[in-house]
């Protein structure tokens, strides 16, 4: 049987899924890190178009004008987007990646490149990954992925090393995972609460 390659103008696939073409953070997102079928690949990664529908921003940007992210476009930010005011004020979900910085993301690729951008998420992404080897009791997931969303890399950073001070200082076990991960939570809500973010 001859195997049809897809059509790649209806199944696109993006270099980076791990940014949305929205400016969304995918690959700070709790799905992103789901094992097994419910897992998403990222904007439009592969396998994308099989779990999810296309949305008028890919349909757009990535579809029709072959972009990879909507900073990208010389109409970006069109009607599409709302402004940076009303995503600050949309409900976060424990599911998704906080919408707080679709606009700064976009506008840091717009100012600085895509390479920068992906440079600094693949960074966070170590990070969060750091968090739910080594401080996730099985519930702490969508909260480390917000608080890495949200977070700069320099909080993140001393966050992960003041918690494993405590950790050692107290002499807490390796295995007591619970305990960990209530000190790295307590330390990311305290730098949190001083930034000012939710």
């Amino acid at each position: 049987m001859e195997h049809t390659k897809p059509d790649l103008k209806k199944y696109p696939i993006k270099k980076y899924p791990t940014i949305s073409v929205c400016g969304l953070d995918c690959g700070l997102c709790p799905r992103y890190y789901t094992i097994g079928s419910s897992r998403c690949p990222g904007c439009a990664g592969p396998d994308f178009f099989n779990k999810h529908p296309s949305c008028s921003f890919i349909t757009c940007c990535v579809k029709k004008k072959n972009l990879e992210v909507c900073a990208e476009c010389s109409e970006f930010p069109c009607s599409k987007f709302k402004s940076n005011e009303e995503y600050q004020q949309l409900k976060e979900s424990s599911s998704y990646p906080s919408y707080k910085k679709v606009m700064p993301n976009l506008n840091f690729i717009k100012e600085q490149g895509i390479k920068k951008f992906i440079e600094q998420q693949k960074k966070k992404m170590k990070l969060l990954e750091t968090m739910m080897e080594n401080f996730d009791d099985g519930r702490s997931r969508s909260f480390f992925c917000k608080k890495v969303v949200l977070l700069d890399l320099t909080s993140l950073e001393s966050a992960l090393d003041e918690a494993t001070r405590k950790i050692k200082i107290e002499h807490i076990k390796p295995d007591d995972i619970k305990i960990k991960a209530k000190i790295l939570k307590s330390i990311l809500n305290e730098i949190a609460l001083k930034e000012g973010i939710g």
